[in-house]
């Protein structure tokens, strides 16, 4: 233990924040005080209409009211008089009531890849941007992560600070948690949403980390009785939304005892949340029959109701053996009558314990196939709810390294710490140390259990170990020797093996604060055009030194977003090839920052990660169809440009492309698609009409589906001028028939605003009702049919557009071909069903047009003829397809009418079954429905967790 150093940093306080998903807490050690105690800072909050009350924690919810469901002035805080917003015990209490106006999970929110987490998209699944002035306006779950760090900011300046210099909250060192598990990416969007909240100056720490901190304040100056070295400690650390297990030894030095993080688990998106779920599941089955059934304003209040409820059965044992839930009537619902049901004890015993801590062999691993009730927040949770299941996966895991480490022959936690509030009632803590006994009874001896170490507060533990760990940053107390808890590899090429080859950037355990700068292997990079970094995480892989070049196995890497980026040097727009160096800095705040540095002169740039980018919908497979020789790729490029600089005729490219090739077009790879691509974008178009159907119609063929290769996103930026110039034969009807079959194929590779920026200039010639005496520059008032259909089928492709935008082009395609008793056209189908999809394929989760709108679709499409057709079948399964999430599933009557429906159609059990399991994998024939055609050969659609 240290002496606090006399030239340590002015602070007044040290505060740490726990940024909890189902609570926060702040914690804090007055620099002033001789004692230097950790104390609690009791939060001022709203707990009912006009009414403050300090409490422990500030829940982590905000509720967003609407214009009359709320007493003027209700929402007012004594600093913030004109608040609009709740956040805290009242906004969970109200949000129990409208719970289409509440936001939770944001902190489970901030490491979902699969949506834009800077984009408002929460309250996830309210019906938000349809109903006009009434609706909800929503945050991002950046931003709701920001107004509850604002509130303890304003609430600490308000009663703590005073108008003290000095005292404010934003001037202290403060000490933010996130989970052990956070990759990189969710690590600086929590940075961001503390800068956002007024706080610039942050440092991170690891939950299971301050978890522990707090038990190492309560007993340092006990000496720490019990520990001896060689032993390990288990930080199991289940929260509302997170799981996270980590390893601590403890090792003997001369000046006593001292600690390293030896291992971290994996990100598991799986807590309290997935229990209430699942005592809610129950309820409703018991309720109306079967789980399923409750639409998501009426499901989000029972999963309050039940949450009281576990917390009765499981926290309480003087609580009754059973608990009443109910929920009052709403009139002219469906299932609208006053519901209640009765949970026992032994409901909850079976279903929580048994499902969420289930007795297992010290072998058992994660079943990957399992999913029942875990996506009903449109969260990626873990298919597999079974905790000791992914605890006895970890510890295996990091067995042989344990060895190594204590040189112990049998390994195994010689003590236990529990944290999080999931963890807080005894049973279950209890049944895992039973768990945990019976694994290592072998080599601990019969009936053995690893020691508990005691955390009486576990809902503060976390805020009390960030404020002792702030303390240790200046030069007292214990400190935890941890670093980086995963290793860091970027992919390279040009190196054969099994797995993806890559070189390790940094390895486990580097310390905060330092700098790893890669002497070799060196990299040669293109400037001024774009390149890419992929950048590849692991917890798992031990002894990678930097600079070694490694096979990493898909199942022991966590993909991170990619850096892309264009290096700028020399002359603008001059493409050079220059040797660089790559180096990494682990920050002081916890956060990774990689640079390339040029090797002949100053130059050095910052590689920022793509904190919006999506899950790749896509990825290339490993290879490509055929290895072509560069031969006959010269001689397709030789006819290119006979065709579009010299005097061939362009009608038969296609035909001699494939000769010179040896290789018929649907087999052409990726990387041969857009190599030809770069050269087609590089020749005339604008020779003939002709030329430029012609060329419209190839690049779009290449490029398809405009995203999947790494550069696509700069070829993507080069197509767009092509929509600012339009067409060169506007008044041709095939040139503009096929500008719009290119933009239906690339459109997957356009950023929203792009895509809206197409919506709104359409949008005149197509919503009904509306006239504009406007002349296009491209767009007739009159368009052929088939004009007129590719144009809709290049709208229904642009699903980064908002899910007002997608049913409003909805609404309108219905109106305009969807005619009672008429048969509509495939290609209507197709673009209606894009349009409504439960599932995008490369749009975000956020994009998806709400369920209740779909559903009315349905009154339109089951008046129209709908004729025993496999196109009906895909677009009626596109449309209405069971996800699991009941913000995106359609109601049960309308699911089921068409599971009937499907019986009638020729393969009909197929269909059904891609209708009915939120499991299912899209094969081919699917694929190429969604598409409009067949995907890039080197091209697969990834399967996509909801």
């Amino acid at each position: 233990m240290n002496p606090m150093p006399s030239d340590a940093p002015s602070y007044r306080y040290v505060i740490g924040i726990d940024l909890g998903t189902t609570n926060s807490a702040v914690a804090y050690v007055d620099l002033a005080d001789e004692d230097r105690a950790i104390r609690f800072f009791e939060v001022p909050q709203l707990v009912a209409p006009g009414e403050i009350a300090p409490q422990p924690v500030l829940p982590s919810f905000l509720y967003l009211p609407g214009p009359y469901d709320l007493p003027a002035g209700s929402t007012a805080l004594p600093w913030d008089v004109r608040r609009t917003y709740v956040v805290g015990t009242f906004a969970r209490e109200q949000g129990a009531l409208v719970p289409g106006r509440l936001v939770a999970s944001a902190k489970s929110w901030l490491s979902h890849a699969g949506v834009d987490r800077t984009a408002p998209i929460l309250p996830w699944g309210a019906a938000r941007r349809v109903h006009g002035e009434n609706g909800v306006k929503p945050v991002s779950p950046v931003e709701a992560s920001a107004r509850y760090l604002r509130h303890l900011r304003e609430a600490w300046n308000h009663v703590v600070a005073g108008g003290q210099e000095g005292s404010l909250f934003e001037e202290q060192l403060i000490i933010l948690t996130v989970p052990a598990s956070f990759d990189e990416v969710a690590r600086e969007l929590t940075l961001a949403a503390a800068r956002q909240a007024g706080l610039p100056r942050v440092i991170l720490l690891e939950e299971p980390l301050a978890a522990f901190y707090a038990w190492l304040a309560r007993h340092e100056d006990a000496g720490l009785e019990g520990l001896t070295g060689g032993q390990l400690i288990l930080v199991c650390d289940v929260g509302g939304g997170t799981t996270d297990f980590s390893i601590i030894g403890v090792r003997a030095g001369e000046q006593g005892l001292r600690f390293d993080r030896l291992a971290v688990g994996d990100h598991l998106l799986l807590g309290g949340d997935n229990m209430d779920h699942t005592l809610a599941r129950h309820a409703e089955a018991l309720m109306t029959g079967r789980p399923g059934r409750l639409d998501a304003r009426r499901w989000h209040q029972l999963v309050h109701v039940c949450r009281q409820a576990k917390e009765k059965l499981l926290g309480d044992p003087a609580a009754p053996p059973s608990v009443d839930v109910t929920l009052v009537g709403e009139a002219g619902k469906l299932i609208g009558g006053t519901l209640q049901a009765t949970i026992t004890r032994e409901d909850a015993d079976r279903l929580l314990l048994e499902g969420f801590f289930p007795e297992v062999e010290p072998d058992a691993r994660p079943e990957a196939d399992r999913r029942a009730g875990l996506a009903e927040l449109g969260l990626p949770y873990e298919h597999d709810p079974a905790i000791t299941r992914h605890l006895a996966a970890f510890w295996q895991r990091f067995a042989a390294y344990l060895r190594d480490e204590t040189g112990r022959e049998a390994v195994f936690p010689d003590y236990v710490l529990f944290n999080g509030g999931a963890l807080t009632p005894a049973p279950l803590r209890d049944r895992l140390r039973r768990i945990l006994g019976s694994w290592f009874e072998a080599e601990a001896g019969a009936g053995w259990q690893p020691a508990e170490l005691e955390n009486p507060y576990p809902h503060l533990a976390v805020a009390a170990g960030a404020a002792y760990y702030g303390k240790v940053r200046l030069g007292a107390g214990v400190r935890v020797g941890s670093g980086s808890p995963r290793a860091f590899y970027v992919e390279v090429t040009g190196h054969d093996g099994d797995g993806l080859p890559a070189v390790c950037l940094a390895p486990r355990g580097m310390e905060e604060d330092a700098t790893i700068r890669l002497d070799a292997p060196g990299f040669v990079a293109r400037t001024n055009q774009p390149v890419t970094f992929q950048l590849y995480s692991s917890s798992t892989r031990l002894g990678d030194r930097p600079g070694d070049v490694v096979m990493l196995e898909p199942g022991e890497v966590t993909v991170l977003p990619p850096i892309r980026t264009v290096l700028r040097y020399g002359k603008k727009g001059t493409v050079t090839e220059i040797p660089v160096r790559l180096s990494v800095h682990l920050t002081a705040v916890g956060t990774l920052e990689l640079w390339c540095h040029a090797e002949d002169t100053e130059h050095r740039w910052r590689l920022l990660f793509d904190v919006r980018q999506e899950v790749d919908p896509a990825g290339t497979a490993a290879g490509v169809a055929e290895t072509l020789d560069e031969a006959l790729v010269e001689r397709a490029v030789r006819h290119l440009r006979d065709a579009f600089e010299g005097d061939a005729d362009p009608a038969p490219l296609r035909r001699r492309l494939e000769e010179a090739l040896d290789l018929p077009r649907e087999e052409w790879p990726l990387p041969l698609l857009r190599k030809l691509a770069d050269v087609v974008l590089d020749l005339p178009r604008d020779r003939s009409p002709q030329h430029e159907a012609r060329w419209l119609n190839l690049l779009g063929y290449l490029l398809r589906p405009g995203f999947g290769d790494p550069v696509d996103e700069w070829r993507m930026r080069a197509v767009w001028k092509l929509w600012l110039e339009g067409p060169a034969f506007p008044d041709r009807p095939q040139s503009r028939f096929e500008w719009w079959v290119f933009w239906r194929r690339v459109a997957g590779g356009l950023t929203a605003s792009r895509q809206e920026q197409i919506y709104h200039e359409v949008r005149p010639f197509i919503q009904p009702k509306v006239r504009t005496s406007k002349e296009h520059r491209f767009i007739p008032r009159r368009m052929e049919a088939r004009e007129r259909m590719e144009l809709w089928m290049a709208l229904a492709g642009l699903e980064r557009l908002g899910a007002d935008l997608r049913a409003n082009l909805g609404q309108w395609l219905l109106a305009a071909h969807f005619k009672k008793g008429v048969a509509p056209h495939k290609l209507e189908w197709w673009a209606l069903s894009r349009l409504g999809a439960r599932q995008p394929v490369h749009g975000p989760l956020d994009s998806v047009v709400p369920p209740d709108t779909v559903a009315t679709w349905f009154k339109t499409i089951f008046n129209v003829r709908l004729e025993r057709k496999d196109y009906v079948a895909h677009a009626l399964v596109q449309l209405a397809r069971v996800t699991g999430d009941r913000a995106r599933d359609l109601p049960e009557p309308v699911v089921n009418r068409i599971a009937r429906w499907l019986t009638q159609v020729p393969g009909g059990q197929v269909f059904r079954e891609r209708l009915l399991n939120p499991t299912s994998i899209a094969g081919e024939e699917e694929t190429a429905w969604v598409f409009g055609e067949a995907l890039p050969a080197g091209l697969v659609l990834s399967e996509t967790t909801d």
